[in-house]
């Protein structure tokens, strides 16, 4: 036998006892039933949703120097796939992914050896350390792209087997000679740091005949323009005409333009400057505009002159 039910309840509002005399007594008033959740899986299923598209972000690392992190611009250049700048670009379009997730944030802390980082789909692995030099020819620019559409040191380098190559240091447009360009970025660094003292020597037409005077300025230090004080190494004449002669200048520390900001601090002008050698490396025969690779010899013996231990290095030659 089954109890009444009131008007408006439904029958989960009431349970009726059906025996005896109970029939129409109420008990506790049950909720009705909720589907079955399961909290913890709906909480990480949400955390999941949540994170689908998230891009890391940049986080300080303490200790960062001490774990051989770097940024990830900085990675890019430093495993040869390209500049820093063509790195900032590609990060910021959401090309690079580190360890399967999407970065666009370049100053991220990565650490190359360890994570995976990918450029276009394709991994960012490490380049075979290549070392080249190259006669720039006067009217180039150090510069793998111009807005102008001005030649570069890049053009000549037709060769599509050749990784990205960084310029280690560099000649102005209207300069010509020895260039280095790797992807060996530490080499690079070591090459071009001032406390290496690596001496780089420069044939220097000068706009008039030179004298004792002019090398004891350069010798001595001259005050520029820019309130700069410069001096040569080394400056000897290498030979003189009628109107013009030709300098020997040496230089330890190159800063931007210091030749040819030296020589007008003097009252004169440079009519060429050519870069002829760096540390024990010289231009030698090498044609103007051409390239070729340096030996394992050479980079050994450029890596001692900048004070570098050596160590094995696989070389294209």
């Amino acid at each position: 036998m089954q109890g009444k039910r009131a008007s408006g309840e439904s029958e989960h509002d009431a349970l009726y006892v059906e025996r005896g005399n109970f029939a129409d007594l109420r008990v506790r008033k049950q909720p009705a039933p909720v589907p079955r959740t399961f909290p913890a899986v709906e909480l990480l299923a949400g955390h999941l949703w949540a994170m689908r598209a998230r891009p890391i972000r940049s986080k300080p690392v303490a200790g960062a120097a001490q774990r051989g992190t770097v940024s990830l611009a900085r990675a890019l250049s430093k495993l040869g796939i390209c500049s820093r700048s063509q790195a900032d670009v590609a990060v910021r379009d959401g090309r690079v992914t580190v360890n399967g997730r999407r970065v666009t944030d370049s100053t991220v802390r990565v650490v190359p050896e360890h994570d995976r980082i990918t450029m276009d789909g394709s991994a960012a692995a490490a380049s075979v350390r290549t070392y080249v030099m190259l006669n720039k020819p006067r009217g180039c620019l150090t510069t793998r792209s111009d807005p102008e559409g001005r030649a570069t040191v890049y053009d000549l380098l037709t060769d599509p087997s050749l990784p990205f190559l960084g310029a280690v240091g560099r000649l102005d447009q209207a300069s010509e000679g020895l260039l280095l360009l790797t992807n060996d970025t530490q080499w690079a660094n070591a090459i071009t740091a001032p406390e290496s003292h690596v001496r780089k020597a420069y044939h220097v037409q000068v706009d008039r005949v030179p004298d004792d005077a002019l090398l004891t300025a350069l010798r001595g230090g001259v005050t520029t323009a820019e309130g700069d004080v410069l001096r040569a190494a080394q400056v000897d004449v290498l030979r003189s005409g009628e109107r013009h002669g030709w300098l020997i200048v040496e230089l330890e520390e190159g800063k931007n333009r210091q030749i040819r900001r030296m020589i007008e601090a003097c009252g004169t002008s440079v009519r060429r400057l050519v870069r002829v050698s760096i540390g024990p490396l010289a231009l030698g025969v090498l044609a103007k505009g051409e390239w070729r690779h340096l030996t394992a010899a050479d980079v050994k013996a450029l890596a001692r002159a900048a004070g570098r231990s050596s160590r094995s290095t696989r070389t294209r030659s």
